[in-house]
């Protein structure tokens, strides 16, 4: 993308923060090859909207040939984070690392609104969200419209039961907003193991993956929260994540200390194990973006389902991103919703009875679109086990 100095303040492009930028941004060649993978791109047809675009603006900022501005930054607040061009990219640029970067740089000559800023810190504070999503949902259809947050109230908690100590041990990661909303989906994923001879914990004292923090380029906040991770989930062997937008972001948290795995990858590999009664009804199938680029459990998930006799499953054509993309569906509720209608428009001449997707956030935001029931698939596997 031709870039056009301008006048202004001008970052310095000795310091190694922007080194950093670079370096990642030199290995981009400009090919486009990423061009009609990226949601943002697709919706808008401009090459800013693009990644090659982003990481043009990106190394010319670093490089301090181009000012920063409001225009330039406001194409890089649109970005999703999906990394859907990272697959497809044939000299494997690691453009969740770079857009990371760079907008830690952009909260740093720039905070983000009050708005998303409060929203990120309650969701870098787990042990105060859940009471307040556990106030919303006793209270919630009690509020003015005007005053619900916008997303559907959470269901009732589901404890899991307790551990047997003979048994082999996995540990849990709980998450922010689905500490609350995937309970349910927790203990269902007890129940598969516990089929299979394998019990779970949720070791105390974890929080957020940080993917929100870092995502916003509050790098401080993100290392908080990687620490203490850590520290709570020192000593086991390896953790399941049920959430596929949070185990990238988990795994380089918990560094050199135990694996995280995908559930659905770990539930494929005892698939043997586990026997399923017929389902009735048509279900649609979701795959989140960090589930086909990044985490890349969709084969699993597709063989797990493939166990259930009788299932007549739909898997909704790729159109892009939900739109979703963490705090994207807050600062940008318009796009966000523009991104979803495809996905809506496919669910809705599916014939499906009920939708399962693999991602907390996504869920949530193809929830308040439809009134088809939406659910980890986790869920539907549990509720078939016989």
């Amino acid at each position: 993308m031709p870039v056009t100095p301008v006048q202004g303040p001008r970052p310095a492009p000795e310091s190694p923060a922007a080194h950093g930028l670079v370096a990642l941004a030199d290995r981009c060649v400009q090919c486009g090859l990423c061009l009609p993978h990226c949601p943002t791109y697709r919706l808008d047809r401009s090459e800013a909207e693009s990644p090659r675009g982003r990481i043009a603006y990106v190394k010319a900022v670093a490089e301090g040939r181009l000012a920063p501005s409001p225009a330039g930054d406001a194409h890089l607040d649109h970005c999703l984070g999906c990394r859907r061009c990272e697959p497809v990219c044939p000299a494997g640029v690691s453009y969740g690392e770079l857009l990371v970067g760079a907008r830690t740089a952009q909260v740093q000559r720039q905070p983000p609104p009050r708005r998303l800023r409060w929203a990120g810190a309650l969701l870098a504070r787990p042990a105060l969200l859940g009471p307040l999503l556990d106030l919303y949902r006793h209270l919630g259809g009690m509020l003015p419209r005007a005053l619900r947050p916008p997303l559907p109230r959470p269901p009732a908690p589901v404890p899991l039961a307790a551990p047997v100590l003979a048994a082999p041990t996995l540990a849990l990661f709980s998450g922010c907003v689905a500490d609350r909303y995937e309970s349910g989906s927790r203990a269902a994923l007890a129940r598969l193991l516990a089929r299979a001879g394998i019990q779970v914990v949720q070791p105390a004292g974890q929080t957020c993956c940080g993917a929100a923090a870092a995502h916003a380029g509050d790098a401080a906040t993100a290392t908080r929260l990687a620490t203490t991770n850590r520290a709570a989930f020192a000593g086991q062997d390896r953790v399941l994540c049920l959430a596929s937008g949070c185990q990238d972001s988990l795994a380089r948290s918990l560094g050199e200390g135990p694996a995280v795995e995908d559930a659905l990858q770990a539930l494929d590999r005892v698939g043997d194990r586990l026997s399923f009664r017929p389902a009735r009804g048509r279900v649609a199938l979701h795959l989140p973006c960090t589930q086909r680029s990044v985490v890349r459990s969709d084969a699993a998930l597709r063989r797990l389902l493939a166990r259930v006799p009788g299932l007549d499953l739909v898997e909704l054509p790729d159109t892009g991103c939900c739109g979703a993309a963490g705090l994207h569906q807050l600062a940008e509720p318009a796009r966000a919703a523009a991104l979803r209608q495809p996905l809506l428009e496919a669910l809705a001449a599916s014939g499906a009875t009920e939708l399962v997707s693999a991602n907390i956030g996504c869920r949530l935001h193809l929830a308040g679109g439809t009134t088809i029931p939406v659910r980890h698939p986790i869920d539907f596997l549990a509720e078939h086990l016989t």
